[in-house]
């Protein structure tokens, strides 16, 4: 086995895993705003809503927690009523939240990237390229 050469004698040391996570989650800033938000806020949401649906798959039945999660079975209808209510209320609340934030951020990066030039700029462009040497003349001279 061949292990790896030693740093040259008085170089800052290598970065230590410890290191180099903290400035990997430092990055995180660096994300588009959709992708952030996953990480931050949208992990804690969708973990919260994976464990209320694991809870009830393991109490009520994997077949009726879906069945409650999308509201086609009322948490009413299957026993115990206590963490079905909740699973309910994620299904009808926070999962349709969101897909419409999810859907928000992208349409939004989407418009942001083509309104991202000023109008007379894109203009000003098709002039340029308009009038560029070797086009053929504008003007109505005939030869």
């Amino acid at each position: 086995m061949s292990s790896a050469p030693a740093p040259p004698p008085g170089g800052p040391p290598p970065p230590g895993r410890r290191q180099r996570l903290r400035a990997r989650w430092a990055d995180r800033h660096a994300l588009p705003r959709f992708g952030y938000w996953l990480l931050s806020r949208g992990a804690v949401v969708l973990t919260t809503c994976g464990a209320l649906y694991v809870l009830n798959g393991f109490l009520i039945g994997w077949a009726n927690a879906y069945d409650v999660l999308t509201g086609i079975t009322s948490p009413a209808a299957v026993r115990p009523q206590w963490c079905a209510w909740p699973l309910s209320l994620t299904g009808w609340a926070a999962i349709p939240a969101i897909i419409g934030a999810a859907a928000g951020y992208v349409i939004t990066e989407q418009i942001q990237a083509h309104h991202a030039r000023e109008l007379s700029d894109v203009l000003d462009e098709l002039r340029r390229l308009a009038e560029q040497p070797g086009s053929p003349p504008s003007s109505g001279g005939g030869s």
